[in-house]
C-alpha cells in the first residue's frame, strides 16, 4: 500500500493524477479504481492510499481511499427506530 497527494482529478473525464508520498512520481488514477462509497470522485491536495499496477502506458493506481479511512461493515449496528407515540427517536 502506497500513500499519495491527488494532483488533481477530472471528473467529467473521470481520471486524475495522484503524487507519490516522495514527490517524484505522478500515477495516473481512474474513477473505477476508487473503493470510496458514493459518488467516486478525489479532490486536489486530497492525502489517500493505493496500490500500484505498472501498465502498458507506465504506473497506475488501484484499491484508491482515502487516507486513514477505513471501510468497515458492522452488522451490529442498526438505525434508530422512531416512537410514533412521543416523536422521538430512540437508539434501541
Amino acid at each position: 500500500m502506497h500513500t499519495g497527494t491527488v494532483k488533481w482529478f477530472n471528473n467529467a473525464k473521470g481520471y486524475g493524477f495522484i503524487l507519490s508520498s516522495d514527490g517524484t512520481t505522478d500515477i495516473f488514477a481512474h474513477y473505477s479504481a476508487i473503493t470510496m462509497e458514493g459518488y467516486k470522485t478525489l479532490k486536489a491536495g486530497q492525502e489517500v492510499t493505493y496500490d500500484l499496477v505498472e501498465g502498458e502506458k507506465g504506473l497506475h493506481a488501484t484499491n484508491i481511499a482515502a487516507a486513514g479511512s477505513t471501510v468497515t461493515q458492522n452488522d451490529d449496528l442498526q438505525p434508530p427506530s422512531l416512537d410514533v407515540e412521543s416523536d422521538t427517536v430512540s437508539d434501541h
